[in-house]
């Protein structure tokens, strides 16, 4: 029988959306009945986490929590988080609920060290960055990093929040020219592979047309680590 994935979501709703459709698109399944059970909570209410790390603002660990439990008491096997920077509060909330949480960034660091790399670049928000959670997760591996300069990262932060979490979905109105610049600079320092470290950055890439074998989206990584701890096949291709 398969185990049922929860879903703490909510951070935001597209990107709770895109973890879902990741998932159903990567299992292996010619039925229904072969896909993976689901629960999902789209907890909008859990306050920002990147302005409770960086400016003290009200902690999501409260809300988070509530939806751990509602997981948990409705039945999930395990919780996944489609949201990079609240991985940051996960220490408050694991050891408070009784199921356990599969780790973006640890899935990722895992999968970077199997494929050999050695310097990877951090694409994340501010919180991200600065919790240090990848640089963290990718040292313990032995893989150096590599970040946006300032003028870099107030890009990805807009390309966040001024255009996927606003809505904006039209490729002619997103930096697409600025992207590429940026993108083709940190692989001039030397780094293998550009983690989209935000779940609103695939989305943007992809609205952009921008692909690349370099490109590491966190959330597919999840997805699939999700798939195999469920006790489901991956399709493959």
């Amino acid at each position: 029988m398969l185990k049922t994935i929860g879903i703490l979501g909510g951070m935001g709703p597209a990107a709770t959306v895109d973890l879902m459709n990741r998932i159903i698109s990567l299992t292996d399944a010619e039925r229904d009945q072969d896909h993976i059970p689901m629960l999902v909570d789209n907890n909008t209410r859990i306050p920002d986490r990147t302005d409770a790390i960086l400016h003290g603002g009200e902690s999501p660990v409260a809300e988070m929590l509530a939806s751990a439990r509602r997981l948990e008491a409705a039945g999930a096997d395990f919780i996944i988080v489609p949201c990079h920077t609240a991985h940051y509060f996960l220490p408050q909330i694991e050891n408070k609920i009784n199921i356990p949480v599969l780790g973006m960034p640890t899935e990722t660091a895992k999968l970077l060290k199997i494929k050999g790399v050695k310097r990877a670049s951090v694409l994340a928000t501010d919180g991200t960055v600065e919790s240090g959670l990848y640089g963290a997760a990718l040292e313990r591996m032995g893989i150096q990093t590599v970040y946006p300069d300032a003028d870099e990262q107030r890009l990805v932060m807009s390309l966040v929040y001024d255009y996927i979490k606003k809505g904006v979905t039209d490729p002619s109105k997103l930096p697409r020219e600025a992207v590429t610049r940026m993108v083709g600079d940190l692989s001039s320092q030397g780094a293998e592979v550009l983690l989209l470290a935000c779940t609103e950055l695939p989305i943007a890439f992809s609205l952009m047309g921008l692909r690349s074998e370099a490109f590491v989206d966190p959330t597919i990584v999840l997805a699939k680590s999700a798939i195999r701890m469920a006790g489901a096949k991956r399709r493959r291709g």
